[in-house]
């Protein structure tokens, strides 16, 4: 990692202060999906969260878009409380959640356009189609396209708002093992290439170990952090290296404890 990297990485973007979130579910019962969870982002590094279903890994990353709010806690973006959605943090479903009217370049442009700025910015969605690899699909409606290259229309509608921290819950969840490859490839490129700060939300441990700079293990619910696991292995990261494959098993061991016991709480 280089010096500049370095220097940015060791500032804080994101502060989670004993963040508490519960639900009523479909039958009206009381579910405590996260419990006093406290949790510092570095900015510019990539950060991954894992764990079992229901841990409530999707509710922490809607309280961090501010697509939800918590009964009690705080979430601070640049020293700001999170109260509401906001471009400055860019969001990418799981199922891309296109408009299927639109084609990818009106896709891309849709942030642009809602916040009254793409006249002045429209050379950017030919900048965006060539970073995520679509060049010659920009008429194409989502309908036309693989569920790979819709994940990378997602995140480039995401990205162009210039967000401060990209957002990414299971994106390449439902794609086979060589579309999810190629779009952690791609990602890696924009993390790069951006300079920004990224939350990924998986299941995938794999994945985590191969993007991120450090992984959160959140307990079964209520969710809370048992663990957060620094990866020091060098990109680009060799899936079958005896680094790797170790890495894998310590958190696979983790994962298993994390989902089968009670634990105690474990702040940052």
């Amino acid at each position: 990692m280089s010096e500049q990297r370095l220097s940015v990485v060791n500032n804080v973007i994101l502060r989670i202060d004993s963040v508490n979130r519960t639900y009523i579910d479909d039958a009206d019962n009381s579910v405590e999906a996260l419990q006093e969870v406290s949790l510092s982002v570095k900015r510019g590094e990539f950060l991954s969260v894992i764990g079992s279903s229901g841990c409530g890994k999707t509710t922490l990353l809607r309280l961090i878009a501010g697509l939800d709010t918590p009964e009690s806690g705080e979430l601070m973006l640049d020293g700001e409380k999170i109260t509401q959605p906001a471009p400055q943090r860019g969001y990418v479903f799981q199922q891309g959640s296109l408009f299927p009217w639109l084609t990818v370049e009106q896709n891309i442009a849709v942030g642009l356009k809602a916040r009254g700025i793409y006249k002045e910015n429209k050379g950017q969605v030919a900048e965006y189609i060539k970073l995520i690899g679509l060049n010659g699909f920009e008429k194409s409606y989502p309908h036309q396209i693989s569920g790979g290259m819709a994940q990378r229309v997602a995140i480039a509608r995401a990205l162009i708002n210039n967000p401060t921290i990209l957002l990414l819950d299971e994106p390449m969840g439902a794609l086979d093992s060589f579309t999810r490859a190629d779009i952690q490839y791609k990602l890696l490129e924009l993390w790069r290439k951006k300079n920004i700060t990224m939350i990924l939300v998986t299941h995938d441990v794999d994945e985590a170990i191969y993007l991120s700079d450090r992984i959160v293990i959140m307990t079964a619910r209520p969710g809370k952090i048992k663990e957060i696991i620094e990866v020091k292995l060098k990109h680009p990261r060799d899936r079958g290296k005896s680094d790797f494959l170790a890495l894998r098993r310590d958190i696979l061991e983790k994962l298993h404890l994390a989902s089968t016991s009670p634990q105690p709480e474990y702040m940052i």
